[in-house]
């Protein structure tokens, strides 16, 4: 029997979400740092798969299930702040239809230590609804978030990074 390794839990209060938008120069395709936040809620990653019910003549005891399309749930990040403006920037260009870039949204996890434990990868996201939180004196100048909801075309299980988890 091979000794068991102790997990590190993770705490979802312990989180950065870093966003990174495709851009276009000259014909080629580069990406650019959109922006980091830390929030302190983010619900919605979900998936759903449709399956596809298939019934076959002869076969009287239960239909076939196959594969049918995914949906993702809308993400929504609560609660938080960022040191820079550049997400409303993103956002107020699409609502007024100047553009409409597609960021690649990655959700980092860290344990109590602050080492990177776990990452969701969001691809294609869009900002859909972006809330400011309320004006107070006392703030230390970050920018707050009160609400960004994010719509995309998938969601996968990515590696962690650590930009600033030490100060998470």
């Amino acid at each position: 029997m091979t000794p068991s390794v102790p997990l590190v839990p993770l705490h979802v209060f312990r989180f950065q979400v870093d966003f990174v938008t495709e851009t276009l120069s000259s014909g080629v395709t580069g990406a650019a740092v959109a922006g980091t936040g830390a929030f302190s809620e983010c619900a919605g990653l979900e998936a759903t798969m449709e399956p596809k019910t298939i019934k076959q003549g002869g076969l009287n005891y239960g239909a076939a299930q196959r594969a049918g399309p995914t949906s993702f749930a809308t993400v929504v990040l609560k609660r938080g702040i960022s040191t820079s403006g550049d997400l409303w920037t993103i956002f107020n260009g699409m609502a007024s239809g100047l553009y409409a870039p597609r960021m690649q949204v990655t959700i980092n996890v860290f344990d109590i230590s602050g080492e990177p434990g776990a990452a969701w990868v969001l691809d294609c996201a869009m900002p859909v609804k972006y809330k400011f939180a309320d004006l107070n004196a006392k703030g230390g100048g970050e920018v707050g978030i009160e609400e960004l909801h994010l719509v995309h075309e998938g969601l996968t299980a990515g590696t962690p990074i650590a930009f600033w988890a030490a100060g998470a």
